[in-house]
Parts: C-alpha cells; sequence; structure tokens
C-alpha cells in the first residue's frame, strides 16, 4: 500500500514562489500647501468679494458673479502679502479685491478704452433707465446732450468677445 503524495492545493491565479524579504518602502507624503493659511483667510473674508463685486456690477452692468471671481482674486493675493503688522486684514482686503477688478475692468472690460467719466455716466444712465425713467429724460437728468449720451452708449456698449482660431 503505497501512498502517493497529495498534490498541494495551490490557487490556479497564483503561482507558489518564495518570498523575498524587501525591505519596506517609506510612505512618500504629499508635501504641504505653502499657501493653505493664505487660502483659508482668503476663504473666511469672502463676503468681502461679494460686495465689491455687487458694487462694481451695479454700477458697471458687468456680471456680478464674474466680478465676484475677480475679487476673490484680488483677496488671495492679499491673504498672501499680509503680515499682521499691516493692521486689520479687511481693508488690507478689499484693497486687492477692488484693484483687481478695477484692473480687469480697464485691461479687458470694454473693447475700446472708455473714459472713466463716460462709464459712470452710463452706469448711472443704465440705472435711471431700471427705475422707470423714460429714454428722452435720461441725457437731460445726467446734465449732458442727447447727442453725447447716444456716444456713450455706443461705446460702453461694446463688449470683447472671444472667436476661436481655426487653423487652416
Amino acid at each position: 500500500m503505497d501512498q502517493q503524495p497529495q498534490p498541494q492545493a495551490t490557487t490556479p491565479h497564483r503561482p507558489q514562489t518564495h518570498a523575498v524579504a524587501t525591505p519596506a518602502r517609506p510612505r512618500r507624503h504629499r508635501p504641504e500647501n505653502p499657501h493653505a493659511a493664505a487660502n483659508a483667510l482668503a476663504l473666511q473674508h469672502q463676503d468681502i468679494a461679494e460686495r465689491v463685486a455687487a458694487n462694481i456690477a451695479r454700477r458697471t452692468g458687468h456680471p456680478r458673479e464674474d466680478l465676484h471671481q475677480i475679487a476673490m482674486l484680488g483677496i488671495l493675493q492679499a491673504a498672501r502679502r499680509y503680515s499682521p503688522e499691516r493692521g486689520c486684514f479687511r481693508p488690507f482686503a478689499r484693497t486687492y479685491a477692488n484693484g483687481e477688478v478695477y484692473h480687469y475692468l480697464r485691461d479687458k472690460g470694454f473693447l475700446i478704452k472708455v473714459p472713466a467719466s463716460w462709464r459712470e455716466l452710463h452706469a448711472r444712465g443704465q440705472k435711471l433707465l431700471r427705475l422707470g425713467v423714460a429714454a428722452q429724460e435720461v441725457p437731460e437728468r445726467l446734465g449732458i446732450s442727447a447727442e453725447r449720451w447716444r456716444e456713450i452708449v455706443e461705446a460702453c456698449s461694446q463688449r470683447v468677445v472671444a472667436f476661436e482660431v481655426i487653423d487652416e
């Protein structure tokens, strides 16, 4: 009665090999974000961006959401440059948020360069129109001629339009 050796049960998908001890590699740690504290400070002051955006949107007619994003970029910049020796953060951040939005409007907000006085008159005229003042009365209420009002409206109505560049 010879007994034959029983085959060892192995899993078909994993061949048996002898394990070789390899030293465990240390886990790579994700580097800390050097701007984490500044980002947190900026997020705590989103209300400043909202107020700046609402104020400027009301006067210029630009979409508030776009201006809010631009103002947040200014607040992020302020948070990264802020040091407590400068005093309270809020006025510092508001200055940066306003500056960032005004730089955007100056550089990219209009197709042609429109004088600030015209943009202000246009914003005031648009507000009068929203309040129900007749279009013929707007120039008189602003203290300008009807012809000048038409020029201002035409200049301030020009917007930057991005077209896709097609390579041929």
